[in-house]
């Protein structure tokens, strides 16, 4: 009956810590992070200053996307203002085009009774 006796003592993991000493620090301690220099004053408010200007680049960026857009929105102007006194054909075309497409919608049409 001794085989089946598999206890294992136990130690208390504080007393173990207590009785081992206390620990070599290793490391920055509390007081390291206390004693660091920090920026003055003025530092900081340079940077915030730094920081509500933002960056020129994006600015710049948008400002050259704009031009570019309305010189292309002013191209495409030309292009239909040009085109719609030009000629009546397109007209005649759509007048067509619409009139098959209304056939079409009519021909395909047909009458199911559901009894």
């Amino acid at each position: 009956m001794g085989k089946r006796d598999k206890r294992v003592a136990w130690v208390n993991p504080i007393a173990a810590a207590r009785a081992s000493g206390p620990k070599e620090v290793t490391g920055t301690t509390i007081r390291d992070y206390l004693d660091r220099d920090r920026p003055t004053i003025e530092e900081v408010t340079e940077k915030i200053k730094k920081a509500r200007e933002g960056s020129h680049a994006l600015a710049n960026w948008e400002e050259q996307q704009q031009k570019k857009f309305s010189r292309e929105l002013a191209a495409q102007r030309a292009l239909v203002l040009g085109e719609s006194g030009s000629s009546k054909i397109p007209k005649k075309r759509k007048k067509k085009e619409k009139k098959k497409n209304s056939k079409k919608r009519h021909r395909g049409r047909s009458r199911v009774s559901f009894m």
